[in-house]
Order: structure tokens, then sequence, then C-alpha cells
């Protein structure tokens, strides 16, 4: 069609690659949708990360999207999980607990309805696993989600990108001038994670250090996650379980540090003893990209030789939250969209 859209998505973490996929469907017959990214699936932050499902390091972002942009998710992983896709993509539907020390307790999460059985732990169980791990726990609650595999996760959407008609440009995207200038553009999909740092000069943007281990310990099957500052996480998924971790803010150091080695090991065997017998496969450090909040919005952006403005929707700064509200997200982005008037197909389900 000569008078199809043109739609660029810069970044392919698990929000690009997520934008991509429902965008590249929605406008299908449309619209033409390129992808470009510096680095794909192994390589991105997400690929070392567990892909738990949970709410975390979200900043000011007001409860009411969180749940929104998070059931969304929930049940995309859900329907995933329902149509055969767990082994290919690594979704497990596990229990999990959330535990605070906080001498206030544990709030009761606004996201409590989304997940399956969500209930608030008693006092004395909180008194028995104080004991057995070795703090003093005030509150927290119990429930059954998802993990979801980046390393699973992401290459799948990229070839359902690809297998729709979607375009990738391996490159560094500077800035958007050189997007707009160099091919015919009528929306970009900012997804850069910490990268907006620089591309869209927002100096709130910042890294959430994350170091983390993978160890061997098949006969774990249960999250969990204690939500105190100086608290450590169990998360398994299909063949490792994560062990973790640190959450350093304005920290870009990416190499294993020995002291959060400790930190991690020590406070995890506290919990589980038996990890004491568990093969390490490797440690790995991420940067997440922290924000006050999550952005999603369109802007106009105009460079300086050119009349018209080209839309812009960012939609970046999800802290520890990418794989819980990616899917969410990325259907807001594509409603936003919708806003510029283009006649459009109907939109996948999945």
């Amino acid at each position: 069609m000569s008078n199809m859209k043109q739609i660029v998505v810069i970044g392919a973490g698990v929000n690009g690659l997520s934008v991509a996929v429902q965008l590249a469907e929605h406008y299908y017959n449309v619209a033409n949708v390129t992808l470009i990214s510096e680095t794909v699936s192994p390589n991105t932050t997400g690929d070392g990360s567990a892909g738990l499902w949970g709410p975390y390091y979200c900043g000011k972002t007001p409860d009411h999207k969180i749940v929104q942009w998070s059931s969304e998710t929930h049940q995309f992983f859900h329907q995933l999980w329902k149509n055969g896709l767990s082994g290919k993509i690594g979704v497990c539907l596990q229990p999990c607990m959330r535990l605070t020390t906080d001498p206030n307790g544990y709030p009761e999460p606004a996201w409590k309805d989304v997940v399956f059985g969500c209930q608030k732990i008693t006092e004395s169980e909180l008194k028995r696993l104080s004991n057995e791990h070795g703090r003093k726990y005030t509150g927290g609650y119990q429930f059954a989600t998802f993990t979801c595999e980046p390393s699973g996760l992401l290459p799948y959407l990229f070839n359902r990108f690809i297998a729709v008609g979607g375009k990738f440009v391996a490159s560094k995207v500077r800035n958007f001038d050189e997007v707009i200038l160099n091919r015919p553009v009528d929306l970009i999909v900012n997804c850069s994670g910490l990268g907006s740092l620089e591309l869209a000069s927002d100096k709130a943007v910042h890294p959430i250090r994350g170091q983390v281990a993978r160890v061997s310990a098949p006969w774990i099957y249960e999250v969990i996650l204690d939500d105190s500052d100086d608290g450590n996480y169990i998360i398994p998924n299909c063949e490792t379980v994560i062990l973790g971790g640190t959450h350093q803010m304005n920290d870009f150091n990416r190499n294993v540090a020995r002291d959060d080695s400790r930190f991690i090991f020590d406070g995890c065997e506290r919990m589980l003893p038996s990890l004491r017998s568990a093969n390490v496969s490797n440690e790995w450090v991420g940067l997440r990209p922290g924000r006050d909040s999550v952005r999603l919005e369109m802007e106009h952006y105009r460079t300086d030789d050119r009349k018209e403005y080209v839309p812009i929707i960012h939609n970046y700064g999800h802290g520890g939250c990418g794989v819980t509200l990616c899917w969410g997200c990325a259907k807001e982005v594509v409603e936003i969209s919708n806003t510029l008037g283009w006649s459009k197909t109907t939109a996948s389900k999945l």
C-alpha cells in the first residue's frame, strides 16, 4: 500500500518488543513497524532477570495505573500458560510469599485481586518464618503468580514481531533527529529504558543496580521475597533459581561485587539452608531503568529544519517492573496511537 504509515520503535527490551508486537499486529496492512536497537536478547538488561510478576520499585506511579498495566500483563502470561507455551517461553505459575520487617507492617497490596488467592500471612506464620529465616517479619502476603523468563519471552516476542511483517535494524539511536531525518516516520515510540537519560534528555532517569546469582536447586518451587530494604529474595525459574539481590540507586557499576555476593548468598542461605549445596551457575549485574514514575505519554516533537511535528510516545522508567508492566503499557501505547486517527485492523487478543 502506497499510503502505509511508518512507525519506529526504539529499544528491544521487554517493553520495546511488547510495543512492537502490539503495534505491528494492530496496524497490520496499515503501517510498517521498524524496531531499532543496539542490543537484542540475550544481551538486554531483562535477560538476566527472573521475570517475576510483581510490582516493584515503581516510584510514585499511581496505584490505579500499576494495577491496570500489571493486570493486563498477568492476563497475557496466563493466556500463554494456558495455550501450552510455558515450556518454550518459560512461564511458570507458582506460590509466592512477600514479607517485610518494616515497623509499619505490609500494607494491603493494591494488586491483591490480580493474583490468585492472595491472603495475609497470619501472626503465627510470621513468627515461624521469622524464627526460620533469622528475621523479625512484621507482615506479608502469600498468593500464586507467574514468572515469565525474559530469556524465553524476548525471543518469542521478537519472532512474533518478525512473523507479522516487522523489520529490525541493529543500531544505536543517539537522538530523535537522526531517526526522523534518515527515513519517513509518522510515529516514534521511545522504549529506550535507561537510554532515555540521554535520548530524551530526562534527568529523572537513573540506574537501579541489581546483582543476582543463578544456582541449580531443582528442589525449590516457591518464591520468597523479603521486601525490606535489607531483604533478599529467592525466585525459581524452569531450570535455575535466582538469588538476590541489590537495588542500589544511581550506581552504574556493571561488575559483580564480592560484598554483594556475600550479602546474597548469606541472606538466601539463611532463608533456605539447603541452598548451601546448590551449584552456582553464574552471577550477573543489570541496571534497571529507574524514574520517579513511569513515563507513558505522547509529545509532539519537531526538528530544527522541519515544519511539521512528529508524535513520540514515551514508554520508559519501569524500574524493577519491566516484565510486570510490559504488556499493559504496550496496550496503552496502542490506545494513545489510536488518537492519531489512522484506520486499523482489530488488535490480536494474545
